[in-house]
């Protein structure tokens, strides 16, 4: 999705909060999945590039204040986890490719955060939608850990409402290409992510 349509998306979440994205998914024949794998600008790209998803937006869930802004989250303390919730449309991938895609895209073996984010906020985590999702997050994480053959620190658990991040968060890495790639790189992602997956 483009960054015209997802700014269109990201204003009538606003101006009509009742709906929400999982009516509008619902009425328009889309699934949501909601994933939190440290630092939500690097969680953005890899699913963006994914045929079948639609969009992709940065933000907030597992806490309890309402409407928690970036300064809040990235504290700590509030109950919330940076995250991504991606709009996918069933026809064209699956929920257990998007497991995939998650899974590459992080380090499921530090229970500290992500690569050098640390923290609460930075865990990672699959909060699923309903119990179909639960079902094959918890399959995805038994085959990591028999993959891996070590301890996964990725918790699965049960979607409480997820609220966008601010505008500037939103395709981060399309709005601010060196920014990212140098946060990135810095952040040691990549030659974590070789080190986990690549062997």
């Amino acid at each position: 999705m483009n960054i015209v349509k997802k700014s269109i998306m990201m204003i009538m979440i606003l101006l009509f909060p009742n709906i929400g994205m999982a009516q509008m998914a619902k009425e328009t024949n889309q699934e949501i999945a909601i994933f939190a794998g440290g630092c939500f600008w690097c969680m953005e790209k890899p699913f963006d590039q994914l045929e079948g998803v639609i969009s992709t937006i940065s933000g907030y869930t597992g806490g309890k204040v309402r409407s928690p802004t970036y300064e809040q989250v990235s504290a700590g303390g509030t109950g919330y986890i940076e995250s991504l919730q991606v709009t996918f449309d069933p026809s064209k991938t699956t929920y257990q490719k998007l497991l995939e895609v998650f899974w590459k895209n992080i380090d499921p073996l530090d229970d500290t955060g992500q690569f050098c984010d640390k923290g609460e906020q930075y865990k990672s985590a699959v909060f699923y939608k309903n119990e179909q999702q639960k079902q094959e997050a918890e399959k995805s994480l038994k085959d990591v850990k028999k993959e891996l053959g070590a301890k996964i620190s990725t918790k699965i658990i049960k979607a409480s409402e997820f609220y966008p991040a601010e505008e500037y968060h939103q395709d981060y890495y399309k709005k601010n290409p060196i920014r990212y790639s140098f946060y990135r790189y810095n952040c040691g992602r990549d030659a974590r992510l070789k080190e986990i997956w690549n062997k």
